[in-house]
């Protein structure tokens, strides 16, 4: 399967929500109630699933964390850079610069699975369960640190911190998921995605994509290349080789996550311009990722 059949169909949601959104009929509070729905049960469930069922190695692959940590720490420092060479609004900036370290995990399984079967599917489902609580409490920071809210409060409270602490907990603790909360959670998780990337599509405002071009064009520089770039350095510094490489620089080189615009719309953040830079990264991920993958067989 090439890289466009697998972001394709994501654009296409996109697509199909701003659509929807504009011609649909649907009101106003119906779009709300939609992202509220995503952000407290969707996201939630398919974070705790994925972490309570997967188990969570950390001392099973210390290269391949210590080079996600790396390139995410890259991601986080240019994209906190964007504050001082554009001088945003504070809340624009919080809002936009979790776009350069976030990652659309639905995308990587499917490349990894493609790739390397099981395997790869495991492997990189053990970065991820250790990168998303990284990725999600960074994001959190920005916009309670820049917003109105407290920042330990909203923390405390924030529904993707929750559920990616308490999968987190079940993990650790060995505890089995039962049968019927387990396909519960999976048919949740299932969900997330598409229906996060309709939400998407609904935020979006085409006039939006001619505000602020140079910061949406900086963010998706930095998720798209120079964050690659970084992964794929430090993953040769470790000596990654097969799956653990190609693991570490496909979650590198990964376009933003959906739930970037959710959480930015719920935390009183700039959701246009999310769903601006979201929307962005996937159609230029179809040019860039095959440029990454292509770079496995380099020196």
């Amino acid at each position: 399967m090439s890289i466009a059949e697998l972001l394709v169909p994501d654009f296409a949601l996109i697509a199909l929500g701003f659509l929807l959104r504009r011609y649909g009929g649907f009101a106003d509070e119906f779009w709300r109630g939609l992202e509220r729905f995503v952000y407290y049960i969707l996201f939630p469930a398919l974070l705790f699933g994925a972490l309570a069922r997967g188990g969570i190695r950390f001392g099973a692959a210390g290269g391949l964390i210590a080079t996600a940590l790396i390139f995410t720490s890259a991601g986080i420092v240019l994209g906190y850079l964007a504050k001082p060479l554009f001088s945003p609004p504070k809340m624009v900036f919080a809002s936009g610069f979790q776009c350069a370290f976030r990652f659309n995990s639905y995308v990587g399984l499917a490349i990894l699975g493609t790739m390397h079967g099981l395997d790869g599917i495991a492997v990189f489902g053990l970065l991820v369960g250790v990168m998303i609580p990284v990725a999600n409490v960074v994001a959190v920071w920005a916009l309670a640190h820049h917003g109105d809210g407290r920042l330990w409060g909203e923390l405390a409270r924030n529904p993707l911190i929750v559920s990616t602490l308490a999968g987190i907990a079940w993990a650790l603790f060995g505890l089995p998921v039962p049968t019927i909360a387990s396909t519960t959670l999976h048919f949740l998780g299932e969900a997330a995605l598409p229906i996060g990337l309709i939400a998407v599509g609904a935020g979006l405002h085409l006039e939006a994509l001619t505000e602020r071009k140079r910061l949406m064009s900086y963010l998706v520089a930095v998720k798209l290349l120079a964050v690659p770039a970084v992964g794929y350095v430090a993953a040769r510094a470790f000596g990654l080789t097969g799956v653990y490489f190609d693991s570490a620089l496909v979650l590198a080189a990964l376009p933003t996550a959906s739930s970037a615009y959710i959480l930015a719309t719920q935390m009183k953040g700039d959701g246009r311009l999310v769903a601006s830079v979201i929307a962005l990264n996937i159609v230029a991920a179809i040019v860039t990722l095959p440029f990454w993958l292509a770079m496995r067989a380099g020196p």
